[in-house]
């Protein structure tokens, strides 16, 4: 064979293999764009797929971060309320009918502390979708008879009694009655503290067991218990 012969058959060959290696390659680059694409969107996804299932409050919480709360803390506001509604209704009967100075002033300090906190426990309520709990009256003597349970609640009985008396007898029911009932109510709020999960539900039982137990000494001092 010449060597015109040889080199004509060599530029065939290397013709005829140029398009397979250049297919081949193409593949490749296919593949591995293709493979990396996969995993680009797999990654996220898997991340966005486990951070949509994790609960971060766990089997009792619901939400995340600031308003994650769970049922403590659902059951504290909706208690709460209640209690408060009748702290605020045996305070409204002591202008008039109280004869000690100190016990209308902590009556006004009372209704100006845990008035606001029902509006705010209120609004926690709505922003869960939880019922609030409805007054069950708008005049003294309302009846709590559906809270009867709860710590340091007073009976119609009770009210309708301190509704009746004045003077001294007035000043010291009211004052061993609110002692009670500011105990049951820092009761309630210990064990928020203990067992809710919303911040600010925690931080606002910190400040009524501080506040109340501050007030049950004040009122045994009026009482005469010192």
């Amino acid at each position: 064979m010449t060597r015109t012969s040889r080199f004509s058959r060599v530029k065939r060959i290397s013709r005829a293999t140029v398009p397979v290696a250049v297919t081949a390659a193409a593949a490749f680059a296919l593949a591995a764009c293709g493979g990396g694409g996969d995993a680009g969107h797999e990654g996220p996804h898997g991340a966005a797929s486990a951070s949509a299932t994790t609960d971060p409050g766990g089997p009792a919480g619901k939400g995340a971060g600031e308003q994650a709360h769970n049922a403590q803390d659902v059951a504290f506001a909706q208690g709460m309320i209640p209690h408060h509604r009748q702290a605020l209704e045996m305070a409204r009967l002591a202008p008039g009918r109280s004869a000690a100075p100190g016990v209308a002033d902590l009556a006004a300090r009372i209704e100006k502390a845990q008035d606001p906190e029902i509006t705010t426990m209120t609004g926690w309520l709505k922003a869960w979708g939880e019922k609030v709990p409805e007054p069950t009256a708008s005049m003294p003597g309302m009846d709590h008879s559906a809270h009867a349970g709860m710590p340091g609640m007073m009976g119609a009985q009770d009210m309708a009694k301190l509704e009746k008396a004045t003077g001294r007898a007035f000043d010291t029911l009211f004052l061993t009655m609110m002692v009670e009932h500011h105990e049951g109510a820092v009761e309630m709020a210990e064990t928020e503290k203990a067992e809710g999960r919303h911040a600010p539900a925690k931080a606002l039982a910190g400040d009524i067991v501080t506040a109340q137990r501050a007030e049950i000494t004040e009122m045994n001092g009026l009482l005469g218990r010192d």
